[in-house]
């Protein structure tokens, strides 16, 4: 893993270059996690958002963005700190949350954009 990017099962890694089709463009609520492999928290969150991917795939698309590697994206939606949450539907960021949080508490705050 010389890369620092972790795979996780139903979650995609998209770069700037991805970022419209996967994310702007999806039919689908989408949970961006800001990410990068420096940040212990983010690691943290890969779980999470393993076992959030698998349990409301029908409802929400879960992918994470290195931030190191896609400045584009990152700066464009003025990404600061890691990890980030942003949800987007229909193309726009509808919430945006800051830091690790336990799965339950991500439901919580999903609740009013799934």
């Amino acid at each position: 893993m010389g890369t620092g990017v972790t795979d996780v099962t139903g979650v995609t890694d998209v770069t700037d270059a991805d970022f419209e089709a996967e994310v702007i463009c999806a039919d689908l609520p989408v949970l961006v996690e800001f990410t990068a492999g420096w940040c212990p928290p983010c690691r943290q969150m890969g779980p999470v958002l393993k076992a959030l991917a698998s349990e409301e795939g029908e409802r929400l698309k879960v992918v994470q963005l290195d931030v190191d590697s896609n400045p584009e994206t990152t700066n464009a939606y003025k990404v600061l700190s890691m990890p980030t949450f942003m949800v987007f539907r229909d193309g726009e960021p509808v919430k945006s949350m800051v830091g690790a949080r336990a799965k339950r508490r991500l439901l919580e705050e999903l609740a009013d954009v799934l």
